[in-house]
């Protein structure tokens, strides 16, 4: 069951796995929310200066631009954006020298796609 909210909710997924991206972009639909999909940093990148997201649901390690990178660019394009990391490499993330967003979640691979979707409505009715 979604609630209204979560229908105008828009979510940026950024994951250069194919088969990955697409897995999260149908469990996300599926629980009622917006995704626009791409699968490199630089292409996600471009569509947040187009239209403002909720959300930025971005793997680390990407071809073109970085996760760490796009999440920085991101929140100096808005500030209230949130900031999800999904990776394997959870150490990289956490790393302070990188300058990722300080509100950042990060949610480590592997994962349960009901734990990403429960993450997920947690931080945006934060």
């Amino acid at each position: 069951m979604t609630s209204d909210a979560d229908l105008s909710t828009r979510i940026l997924l950024a994951e250069d796995d194919n088969d990955m991206r697409r897995f999260l972009e149908k469990a996300l639909e599926k629980a009622g929310f917006r995704v626009a999909s791409y699968d490199n940093g630089l292409s996600a990148y471009n569509r947040l200066r187009e239209e403002p997201f909720e959300l930025l649901l971005t793997d680390i390690v990407m071809p073109e631009m970085d996760g760490i990178e796009l999440a920085r660019r991101a929140t100096e394009l808005d500030p209230e954006i949130k900031v999800m990391f999904i990776t394997g490499f959870a150490a990289v993330a956490l790393n302070p020298d990188n300058h990722a967003p300080k509100q950042a979640k990060v949610l480590s691979k592997p994962f349960h796609l009901r734990d990403l979707v429960n993450e997920v409505q947690r931080m945006l009715a934060a």
